[in-house]
């Protein structure tokens, strides 16, 4: 008769799977929760540091396959679960605590127009259809686009203490200026009721239980962009860019912004890159130039996060209020939104399995 299989010898069969991100075992990660043993059957978990991992399909099947490869062993049933690790920021001067939100994700540009608000709805989007709970904040007080974007309207309601409830759409929660204005209204602000604006968009909104917290900053480097910078524990930051060379010397200037405040850049996206007609799927036509967020990330020792290409459908959808990744999933668009979240949940996960640095910011701002 077979002796049945021991935790040991589990462990000792799932050593081997490594993960690329921490370039470590899982076991030695401990990402292994669980394990169950009933005679011949085995069950165990694998719990990712974040929903989106995108191997997390391998992960399952090698641990399947090397579990039941042991003696004594008919069947191995794995769940593959996630705890979202939560980045540790550096360098808030005035910090505001959410406790819900696990992680907060600028979004910005150098300049208007490269489609920042679009990549940063769906790169929401693409992180909740991989299982994450996520926000987007609006944080362009001058030029709101969520509403547009979503086809979402009508004024927020308020809990009991005041709170802010967030309007919700394709599962996420969202918060904009917009939702309290009318088409007609121009916001006409100056910096500190700007500052006191996103400070009541982090504090008094009921964000709830988060992984993930997108804000949509407005272009450039303002009240608005620098505000949140100082204010809010952010544990990282996206740039948007397109590819010629007015965006990227911008881009650069965003870049240098989150560099004095400590905040991690966690790569460049570079937007409408490319067109592809239907009718020549294997052509591409880079109408604003080639590589330029590439180089542009190499130059600055920044990672590329990639590319998304043009969709003559993108400015229809947004008309509508439809995203590209609800509509259409299954576009060369949308799949770049996919690649991208990945990415972006599988660095945020790497600095946080790493040691918080103790550097406080203390800067001093000035136009030379």
């Amino acid at each position: 008769m077979t002796n049945p299989v021991t935790q040991s010898q589990i462990l000792d069969a799932l050593r081997p799977i490594m993960d690329p991100d921490f370039n470590k075992s899982i076991v030695d990660l401990d990402f292994i929760k669980n394990i169950k043993i009933d005679g011949a059957r085995v069950s165990f978990e694998i719990e990712l540091t974040t929903p989106a991992c995108p191997v997390k399909a391998e992960f399952e099947r090698e641990g399947r396959e090397r579990v039941e490869a042991l003696e004594g062993v008919s069947v191995a049933e794995v769940s593959m679960t996630s705890q979202t690790r939560q980045a540790s920021p550096t360098g808030v001067k005035e910090k505001v605590i959410l406790p819900g939100v696990r992680n907060l994700v600028a979004v910005a540009s150098g300049k208007g127009g490269v489609g920042k608000s679009t990549v940063a709805l769906n790169l929401a989007l693409s992180l909740k259809q991989s299982g994450a709970k996520v926000g987007l904040m609006d944080a362009d007080v001058y030029g709101p686009s969520l509403p547009l974007l979503t086809g979402v309207t009508g004024q927020p309601a308020t809990t009991s203490n005041q709170r802010i409830i967030p309007l919700e759409s394709f599962g996420i929660r969202l918060m904009s200026m917009g939702f309290f204005l009318d088409d007609n209204s121009p916001v006409i602000w100056r910096g500190p009721m700007v500052h006191g604006l996103i400070k009541q968009f982090l504090t008094d909104v009921a964000w709830g239980e988060l992984d993930y917290l997108i804000i949509d900053l407005p272009p450039g480097t303002g009240d608005a962009a620098l505000t949140l910078t100082q204010l809010a524990p952010l544990a990282g930051a996206v740039i948007v860019t397109t590819a010629n060379d007015l965006s990227l010397i911008d881009a650069r200037k965003g870049l240098q912004m989150f560099n004095k405040v400590n905040v991690p850049i966690l790569g460049i996206v570079e937007n409408m890159s490319y067109f592809t007609p239907p009718e020549l799927p294997d052509n591409k036509y880079y109408l604003f130039g080639r590589d330029g967020g590439k180089r542009v990330a190499e130059e600055l020792g920044i990672p590329f996060l990639g590319e998304v290409p043009i969709d003559p459908r993108m400015a229809g959808y947004s008309d509508r209020g439809e995203p590209v990744t609800i509509v259409s999933p299954e576009s060369d668009s949308a799949r770049a939104f996919k690649e991208i979240s990945g990415q972006v949940a599988r660095r945020l996960s790497t600095i946080a399995m790493k040691e918080p640095s103790i550097l406080e910011a203390d800067i001093a701002w000035s136009n030379s």
